[in-house]
């Protein structure tokens, strides 16, 4: 397991975008956090990463976002609005955990459970969880630790 101190959102992209250029095809992102904690910030970077130049926001009210044009495709799914697993199952979005691309997911632990032991369907697959949490109005925690393949 990883941690990164994030003392500015800059710092928060600038992490996501080194996730980005590292990314391979299929590879999963969950991220954990509070509102603020900077998870939307973090898939700008990744967005910046794969060489995506357009403009990332979060999908709250759509549940899911594409981004093409880049190196890879990004899905960028938000289950703010999602509270169980059967929820997102009844909403199709199992798909995604084999992206044709890579797929990042804010509020992860909705689906996956905690951060520490992913649901084991998961742990075959790449796989990225991130737990992000807020220490100061400009500091950011971010812990995270890769499973699968």
């Amino acid at each position: 397991m990883a941690t990164f101190i994030s003392h500015s959102p800059a710092e928060t992209e600038s992490l996501g975008e080194r996730w980005g250029r590292a990314a391979e095809h299929g590879l999963v992102i969950g991220l954990s956090g509070d509102l603020g904690a900077g998870k939307t910030q973090l898939v700008k970077g990744i967005a910046r990463g794969l060489d995506i130049t357009a403009r990332v926001h979060s999908p709250t009210f759509t549940l899911v976002n594409e981004y093409s044009g880049g190196r890879l495709r990004l899905f960028h799914l938000d289950l703010y609005r999602l509270e169980t697993r059967e929820q997102i199952v009844a909403a199709g979005l199992e798909d995604y955990l084999e992206p044709d691309g890579v797929a990042v997911i804010e509020w992860a632990e909705r689906w996956f459970g905690e951060v520490r032991s992913p649901k084991s369907e998961v742990r075959s697959r790449p796989l990225r969880l991130a737990q992000m949490e807020v220490m100061s109005e400009t500091e950011r925690r971010i812990t995270y630790e890769d499973f699968g393949a």
